[in-house]
C-alpha cells in the first residue's frame, strides 16, 4: 500500500518566468524547497518586486516602469496553488508606483536553496572526535 503525501510533507515551488521572451517557454527556472504556502509567496513577491525595482530608471514615470517590466522583467508563480498563491497582477500596480526598500526586494535571504540546515553546517558529526593538531 503505497501512502499518499500529507498536506505537511508537500513542499512548494516557484516558476521563474522570463517576459522577454528569452527562454523557451518563458521558463527560467523552478525553484523548490519550500515547505510552507506563505514562504513560497512571500519569495515569488520578492522575486517580482527586485525584477519590477530592475527595470526602473530615474525619472520614469509608472507606465514607463511597467511597460519595462512587460518588456524585459521576469514573473514569478507559485505552482499548484491555485487561487491561494500569490499573483504579481495582483500588486504590479502597486510596485510599478512605488519604489521597494531594500527588505522587500530581498528574495535571496527567502531563497530556500541559501537556507542550510544546523546539522549540514557542523564540521563533524556527534560520534566524531574533532581533529587535533600537534
Amino acid at each position: 500500500m503505497t501512502e499518499t503525501p500529507t498536506p505537511e510533507d508537500k513542499t512548494w515551488r516557484v516558476r521563474i518566468l522570463d517576459l522577454s521572451g528569452g527562454a523557451e517557454d518563458n521558463i527560467v527556472e523552478e525553484v523548490g524547497g519550500f515547505h510552507d504556502l506563505a514562504h513560497a509567496n512571500a519569495f515569488a513577491r520578492s522575486y517580482v518586486r527586485d525584477s519590477v525595482e530592475r527595470c526602473r530608471v530615474p525619472g520614469a514615470s509608472t507606465k514607463d516602469v511597467l511597460t519595462a517590466w512587460f518588456s524585459f522583467g521576469e514573473d514569478a508563480v507559485v505552482l499548484d496553488a491555485e487561487e491561494d498563491g500569490w499573483r504579481s497582477a495582483n500588486e504590479l500596480d502597486d510596485f510599478a508606483a512605488t519604489r521597494a526598500t531594500p527588505m522587500e526586494r530581498d528574495w535571496r535571504a527567502l531563497d530556500p536553496r541559501r537556507l542550510v540546515d544546523e546539522d549540514d553546517d557542523a564540521p563533524f558529526a556527534d560520534d566524531d572526535e574533532p581533529p587535533t593538531t600537534h
